[in-house]
């Protein structure tokens, strides 16, 4: 594994810890091009509208600069429609960037814009080329790594994961395929306050969440709205749509400031604000 030696400090140990530096990239091209997940399947006809993602996702971008998080933009491309979900091409665990090796051919080469980017700003990564994984499969809570299992991430990227971090617990979590990532059935908000939709997954994964959280429950709609998939800011701030009055109720009765903005041309296309996020560093 490359050492982290350079001065741009990377580091993440959590969903939750206070984030400080991001990954974006703005949704200039995305499209439905070629149907990867249900939600788009859902919205292909309909299409979505540039002008109105581009604007919800400003909107996005500058509350996290308010909230004083340096946001990095990669740039985008014609050729890559799903570019603006860049949490799927890496993810950060403890002072070490993994770049992912997309599984699909509508996504494949993102990975590449962000390898050269990270090059021009001398930061090292430990790139994963020969074991297809996603950062949308891939939870950190402190010292333990959720890696989902579907065809975008195996079980052989989990199980070399665990050989490169003997302090760790990593915990492979099959869900059903057909909500394309973890992201979007699961997510950890706080040390012990995690987001779930059950159908998702199987009753031992479902009995291993609930012996170590209290969990909020999403409905059908809502998992649909993409209502696991918020982001945590840290100090208790999520960011999180309005349309899921559910989810942020239960998130307020649970001490949290729950941010809510306007990203539902972006959720059409099946992601939200987890999904457009990579963190680079998060501090206690």
């Amino acid at each position: 594994m490359k050492e982290h030696t350079n001065t741009n400090k990377v580091f993440c140990r959590s969903e939750y810890d206070t984030l400080k530096r991001v990954v974006l990239c703005q949704p200039q091209y995305m499209t439905i091009r070629q149907v990867i997940n249900s939600t788009q399947e859902h919205f292909k006809k309909q299409g979505l509208h540039i002008e109105r993602a581009l604007q919800q996702h400003e909107e996005f971008v500058n509350t996290l600069k308010k909230y004083d998080i340096d946001v990095v933009f990669l740039p985008y491309h014609k050729k890559y429609p799903e570019q603006v979900f860049t949490r799927d091409i890496g993810f950060t665990i403890g002072e070490t960037i993994f770049v992912a090796n997309m599984a699909t051919d509508a996504r494949s080469g993102e990975e590449n814009v962000l390898k050269q980017w990270l090059e021009d700003e001398e930061i090292s990564y430990f790139n994963l080329v020969k074991e297809k994984i996603e950062g949308g499969d891939v939870i950190i809570d402190q010292d333990t790594v959720y890696v989902g299992l579907s065809s975008r991430t195996t079980q052989k990227v989990a199980d070399h994961l665990q050989r490169l971090y003997s302090n760790l617990n990593v915990i492979t979590i099959p869900f059903k395929e057909k909500y394309l990532h973890l992201d979007c059935v699961f997510n950890v908000v706080s040390p012990d306050v995690a987001i779930i939709y059950p159908d998702g997954l199987t009753k031992k994964e479902i009995d291993l969440f609930a012996s170590r959280y209290d969990l909020i429950t999403v409905s059908e709609l809502e998992q649909f709205q993409l209502g696991t998939n918020v982001l945590s800011i840290g100090n208790k701030r999520i960011i999180s749509l309005p349309i899921n009055n559910n989810v942020n109720d239960q998130l307020r009765k649970r001490g949290f400031e729950v941010i809510e903005i306007d990203f539902s041309e972006i959720i059409k296309s099946g992601g939200s604000f987890r999904c457009c996020t990579l963190p680079l560093l998060r501090e206690n």
